[in-house]
């Protein structure tokens, strides 16, 4: 069996599942529920110092949906903790007496130098095994100057990691913020000054929708509305690529804990594969609970075995070698549509979308009308004549039929000649 135990910075975890700073770290009760189920770590909900006072609003979460009325994002207005500093750090050390195998990781935020040296202070005291720094959240405390207005500063990374560094004995990660041009200048400054590690993304800045009748944005608190934190599934694209981007940075020469829209072992093992230590859950364990670490650790251990991976260790930036520039990819492949007759339904999608949306390369047969049917989730009779036909020629390999075909397998990209 797979070995899925993993460090990061010197802090081990007997799996590469950690829950994100968020609501399900709340409280010890929480956390103890998630370890009980399996996951190897937990980033506590964001503490901040005694003097930071902290309001939270009511209602604070909206939601986009995709096919199905499927939950693929979230946005939030929640701050970091509004419970006791006391009681959070009294739940960190009976945590990590109960749990000594696994990893407690301190989110912390706060303003002023002596703030961040007594926070990080106390949180060393109650045993956590090591800090992250919340250089992220962008709605909230970014405009009291914490969160994202610091991730946004170069300078300001630079000198509270350097504060941290100073006093903390526990390793210190630096949690990023996406809303930025260029995440490789935050993350090479925060390496710069002495971080042990980085973790991102925090969320994306955002506005979820308008409530046509009320012409007010969501959620609504009381006729008005803020922007907030956007996260969940339609997230990890962006989050993939700012790890993969620090990953392969010459700058950026510490490891990396990976999070954004997270859901199931095979998202974990992208972001591994891309360079992360360790993956952070959030949206989906407020969705799916605690017990969905239990699929992830088998659905990972049972691939590795596949693979013949021993350990995370041999498939961490596997894939890095292959994220490559785009004025390195090779300009002379080139791939056309084929699309299986046998599995091929006739609802002729492929033909509007590429007729309108990509390079006309798609025909259909004579007599056909090009309106889709009544129905293509089965199979229909006498639909061979219904079957479109692709126009290798014209052909560039865009992948958009392929994409919009209901059937899986039916149209492919198929390589053609490789002449370099």
């Amino acid at each position: 069996m797979a070995d899925l135990s993993v460090e990061i910075a010197g802090i081990r975890s007997p799996n590469p599942f950690w829950l994100a700073s968020a609501p399900p770290t709340n409280s010890g009760e929480q956390v103890a529920r998630a370890f009980d189920h399996g996951w190897g770590g937990a980033v506590w909900k964001t503490l901040g110092h005694t003097e930071d006072e902290i309001v939270n609003v009511s209602s604070r979460l909206a939601a986009i949906r995709g096919r199905g009325g499927r939950v693929i994002g979230i946005n939030n207005l929640e701050l970091i903790s509004d419970r006791p500093l006391a009681d959070n750090l009294r739940e960190i050390r009976e945590l990590k007496a109960r749990y000594p195998d696994r990893a407690i990781i301190a989110s912390v935020m706060t303003g002023e130098r002596r703030q961040w040296e007594e926070l990080i202070a106390q949180c060393e005291e109650a045993g956590a095994d090591g800090f992250e720094l919340n250089f992220g959240c962008p709605h909230g405390m970014c405009e009291r100057g914490m969160g994202a207005a610091v991730g946004q500063d170069l300078e300001a990374i630079r000198t509270i990691t350097g504060w941290a560094k100073a006093v903390a004995q526990k390793p210190v990660l630096v949690k990023l913020t996406p809303n930025i041009t260029d995440i490789v200048e935050p993350g090479r400054a925060a390496a710069a000054a002495g971080a042990d590690g980085l973790a991102l993304i925090n969320t994306l800045k955002s506005l979820m929708g308008v409530d046509l009748d009320r012409f007010c944005p969501h959620p609504i608190v009381d006729g008005k509305s803020s922007h907030g934190g956007f996260a969940g599934a339609a997230v990890k694209p962006v989050a993939l690529y700012m790890v993969a981007a620090l990953a392969r940075d010459a700058g950026v020469d510490v490891p990396l804990s990976g999070i954004g829209g997270i859901g199931n072992w095979r998202d974990a093992a992208e972001f591994m594969l891309l360079g992360a230590s360790t993956v952070q859950v959030c949206t989906a364990v407020m969705f799916g609970g605690y017990r969905i670490v239990r699929d992830m650790i088998e659905g990972l251990s049972d691939w590795m075995d596949e693979k013949g991976f021993v350990s995370c260790t041999d498939f961490i930036g596997k894939a890095l070698p292959n994220f490559v520039n785009w004025g390195d990819l090779n300009l002379d492949y080139k791939v056309v549509a084929a699309i299986d007759e046998e599995k091929c339904i006739g609802c002729q999608l492929c033909y509007p979308a590429c007729r309108d949306g990509g390079h006309q390369a798609i025909r259909l047969p004579e007599g056909s009308s090009g309106a889709a049917p009544e129905t293509h989730s089965v199979r229909l009779e006498g639909v061979a004549h219904r079957v479109p036909r692709v126009d290798e020629e014209r052909c560039v390999g865009c992948n958009l039929c392929a994409l919009c075909c209901p059937v899986p397998g039916c149209i492919t990209m198929t390589p053609t000649e490789v002449l370099a």
